[in-house]
């Protein structure tokens, strides 16, 4: 009994040893990224306040009736930031706001990937007619521009956050879905994988078990970066009048600026704040996606 408990352990204790092994490598690799560290530290503050967010400001901050202040105050002590068009302190809107941007980007990015990942490696595993198929609908959306498409989608369907993620997520895979096939087809030349055939692995097991753990780290990377392109998206469509009105984003600030003539007035306060807020979280994305990308293939780093 004991001789089977200690092998049985082995192998997994091994396996763990391993990751954690691999995580500190890919750790102490990432730590010479000094750009991916800032991005890091950005995005790790972002999520702490987004977090922290009802400590802080608490959710009747996008209240209309319960306003604190007067309408379009500018900078002051009692609001850092000023006040909104219907005297709402436009520092708390901004701290909410990161809640929903942060999540929408977040779930657009993993929907987008996931998609992405999906069609990549079953169309690089099987091939054939189901392979031609789906590269000449991933071509489609290619070349289809990304913005067009999810401001159609959003039109249609019902104006929530849950189709601002699948209008972002079901527009942007197709980069991923390429990428994805082209390494699924790199991995599937492999000694390892005809030995795996050989031993009567099916389609599952060798999708699943072989392809998908090597395809991972450039989706990783992949994922990093298209976050930051569904924050920007989200704000666009938001600024567009296509969100929630109800909920406070950055890009739904930017829209109420828009439809309270800020910008003719020239009050600053009520643009530059959520525009700053989503230029620098979209930059942090993108500082780590580069980052994980320059750890995970360090011929990158090399040609930079």
């Amino acid at each position: 009994m004991t001789t089977t408990t200690g092998t049985a352990s082995g192998p997994r204790a091994l396996a763990r040893q391993r990751r954690r092994a691999s995580a500190a490598r890919f750790w102490r690799r990432y730590r010479a990224e000094r750009a991916g560290l800032y991005g890091l530290t950005v995005l790790a503050l972002c999520a702490l306040l987004a977090l922290c967010a009802p400590l802080f400001v608490g959710a009747d901050v996008s209240s209309v009736t319960d306003a604190p202040g007067r309408p379009m105050q500018s900078p002051s002590a009692e609001f850092p930031l000023g006040t909104d068009q219907f005297g709402r302190d436009l520092l708390g809107l901004v701290v909410w706001g990161s809640r929903v941007s942060l999540l929408v980007g977040l779930l657009a990015a993993v929907l987008s990937v996931s998609i992405g990942t999906l069609i990549g490696i079953t169309a690089g595993h099987f091939k054939g007619w189901y392979a031609t198929v789906m590269m000449r609908i991933t071509d489609w959306f290619l070349v289809m521009p990304t913005l067009v498409l999810a401001i159609a989608l959003a039109t249609v369907m019902s104006r929530s956050l849950t189709t601002i993620v699948v209008a972002i997520g079901v527009t942007t895979w197709p980069t991923t879905a390429r990428l994805v096939r082209a390494q699924t087809l790199a991995v599937e030349t492999r000694p390892y994988i005809e030995r795996a055939k050989a031993l009567g692995g099916g389609h599952w097991h060798l999708m699943s078990r072989h392809v998908l753990p090597n395809v991972m780290p450039l989706v990783l990377a992949q994922t990093t970066l298209i976050i930051s392109s569904a924050i920007l998206a989200e704000a666009t469509l938001a600024f567009l009048g296509l969100g929630d009105p109800a909920i406070v984003s950055w890009g739904g600030l930017l829209q109420d600026a828009r439809e309270a003539g800020a910008v003719s007035a020239g009050d600053w306060w009520y643009l530059v704040p959520p525009g700053i807020a989503i230029a620098v979280v979209a930059l942090a994305f993108t500082l780590c996606g580069r980052a994980v990308e320059s750890v995970l293939n360090p011929r990158l780093g090399v040609s930079r």
